[in-house]
């Protein structure tokens, strides 16, 4: 590139990528504040929890009948930046917006990133059209609205960027897209917290151990149990989902059994901690040990909650399953439990979206840059050992096994 290429690439994404943050960082912003009042109020009226098949018939006939292709979700936006063939509908924002929040009102078990980035990546798309940009272009501004979306959510700017970039795992990196990713990251997650004062929970790894090889050691098989754990999460939803496809052949239908087998639970389990988001269980988990079988719990209801079709992220409840598993290990590893529940927390997040860079630098944001070795080395084995899944359908995983060779 000359001189008046470069110049005209970063004047072009100055504007762009700090327009797709301003509106993704809004959009989290709106769906932040709304989540916390849909659990609140379920939290204070469990009868709520009753009408989620209800919640369930409605969110299913609303996708089946006005959705379109915004019922693909996650695998849309993967799909356009492979291919690059439609438009991504400005729908997806409002439904899967509402789609997540009735999913936590009512009593779901599901997470906020696929939400976030479903509505960064929709936003960022529009922008296509409005300044006619080129196929090549407009892969960037998806990136971008997924950088966005993702920062803006968890407060991880520089996880968010990296995250939009590996998430793709194709052998050829676009160095065009690292700019924006990071801008749009950026900018996002300022206009979130600083611009609308919408704030992130904080975890807290008070004790790090020394850099010995028999710590380290440690971490190996702890990060083992992480990639298994990441290959259970993803397999269990895509069995459940499955199984609800070949079974109910009427989409708005699937998320109707789905509520009364969740609403079931709860009842006969005579608890609440599994659903919706989970973020107190994963608060305690770096304080207090938890029941053993925390992390199984979370997995199935997650599992099927997404499964039969109801909206709503599933990273948070990969933070909750690592995180309680790291704490249930810490009763055979020799590692400060906060520690193992932080390698828990990024580490089934690696091993089931296939991005170990993007984790261990998430870490490092939300625990401290000091456990960076112990959590890098927990990201990349549970990476490996994670297998060929991923809880993203359409995700190219040529990448990862081309990094085996």
């Amino acid at each position: 590139m000359n001189r008046r290429e470069i110049a005209r690439y970063f004047v072009l994404w100055l504007g762009l990528a700090a327009l797709v943050g301003i509106l993704s960082g809004s959009a989290s912003a709106i769906f932040l504040v709304s989540l916390d009042w849909a659990t609140n109020f379920r939290e204070t009226h469990l009868w709520l929890i009753a009408f989620l098949p209800l919640a369930g018939f409605g969110i299913g006939y609303v996708y089946y009948h006005y959705g379109a292709n915004s019922s693909q979700g996650n695998n849309l936006l993967l799909e356009e930046i492979y291919q690059s063939k439609n438009p991504i509908p400005l729908r997806m924002t409002p439904l899967v917006l509402l789609g997540t929040i009735f999913t936590h009102l009512f009593g779901g078990s599901a997470g906020r990133e696929g939400t976030a980035v479903q509505m960064g990546g929709s936003l960022a798309d529009q922008l296509t059209k409005w300044f006619s940009l080129t196929k090549g272009n407009r892969r960037i501004v998806i990136i971008c609205g997924v950088a966005g979306g993702f920062a803006s959510v968890f407060g991880t700017p520089l996880a968010g960027a990296v995250f939009s970039l590996e998430w793709m795992l194709i052998r050829k990196f676009r160095w065009k897209s690292v700019f924006p990713a990071f801008l749009a990251a950026f900018v996002a997650d300022w206009i979130c917290e600083f611009g609308w004062g919408v704030g992130h929970t904080h975890y807290l790894i008070p004790e790090i151990p020394v850099h010995s090889l028999a710590n380290l050691a440690w971490v190996i098989p702890a990060g083992i149990a992480f990639g298994l754990a990441a290959r259970l999460f993803a397999e269990t939803g895509h069995a459940i989902s499955d199984l609800f496809k070949r079974t109910i052949s009427y989409p708005p239908l699937r998320p109707l059994i789905g509520g009364v087998l969740i609403a079931g639970i709860v009842y006969l389990s005579g608890t609440t901690t599994y659903l919706g988001l989970g973020i107190p269980r994963i608060v305690e988990a770096f304080e207090t040990p938890l029941p053993w079988y925390d992390w199984l719990a979370k997995t199935g209801l997650t599992g099927l909650t997404l499964g039969s079709g109801f909206k709503g992220g599933e990273v948070t409840p990969l933070f909750f399953t690592g995180a309680t598993l790291g704490n249930a290990l810490s009763a055979w590893i020799p590692l400060p439990l906060a520690l193992l529940a932080g390698m828990g927390f990024v580490g089934v997040f690696s091993g089931a979206t296939n991005t170990p860079m993007a984790c261990t630098v998430m870490g490092m944001e939300l625990f401290g840059y000091e456990s960076g070795i112990f959590l890098g080395l927990a990201c990349i084995t549970a990476y490996f050992f994670s297998g060929k899944g991923s809880i993203y359908a359409s995700q190219n995983l040529e990448a990862k096994y081309f990094w085996r060779l």
